[in-house]
């Protein structure tokens, strides 16, 4: 390699870290917000909808698909959201097609989906992606040690669960396997319910 093909290559290597040092800021805006009510994310007929109007409810965090040996979660997730509504609860529902193209369907017609099987009254936002280089902001934030301490960590499955409380603070996570009536998971949910703003 002669002197200046080695400088070049030299030059090519700083601008490229120096292009992944800006990008890797622009694209991990998690680090910057301190609770899950600081986003805003599309339903799925696409209305903006702020985390915020959430603000003093207990929320349930779920990353959901259609075509999943974990779907019939809808059931005991719209049970809990029926059961527990007017103390001030509400499940979140967040479908991805990450794992194995389980969600494949357009956001309307996941929406008839859940409305028609499962009786769903609880929101159900647009697809999002929860792994990857395309991870949405809201579950970066969720999977981040800095941002969300104890409870972060991959995204295993659909249907993990996030437990929030009224002040937007993850306060437990679940996985795949916990079901929607989960004693732990109920408990959990009631203890939150009794603790005002």
């Amino acid at each position: 390699m002669t002197k200046l093909a080695g400088i070049v290559l030299i030059i090519v290597l700083i601008v490229v870290i120096a292009g992944m040092a800006t990008s890797y800021g622009k694209s991990h805006p998690a680090e910057e917000k301190k609770s899950v009510l600081e986003y805003t994310l599309a339903l799925a007929d696409g209305k903006e909808q702020p985390l915020e109007n959430f603000r003093g409810k207990v929320l349930l965090l779920v990353n959901v698909a259609s075509n999943c040996g974990f779907t019939g979660q809808y059931e005991g997730l719209q049970k809990l959201h029926t059961k527990y509504e007017n103390e001030g609860f509400s499940v979140l529902a967040f479908p991805a097609n990450d794992f194995l193209g389980q969600e494949p369907g357009t956001n309307e017609e996941i929406v008839t989906f859940c409305r028609m099987n499962y009786g769903v009254t609880f929101p159900v936002f647009a697809k999002i992606s929860v792994i990857g280089v395309e991870q949405h902001p809201l579950y970066r934030f969720l999977t981040n040690e800095t941002t969300n301490p104890g409870f972060s960590g991959n995204i295993s499955w659909n249907f993990n669960k996030f437990l929030i409380n009224r002040q937007g603070k993850v306060i437990a996570r679940y996985g795949s396997r916990t079901v929607p009536e989960d004693a732990e998971l109920v408990a959990h949910l009631e203890k939150a319910l009794k603790e005002k703003l």
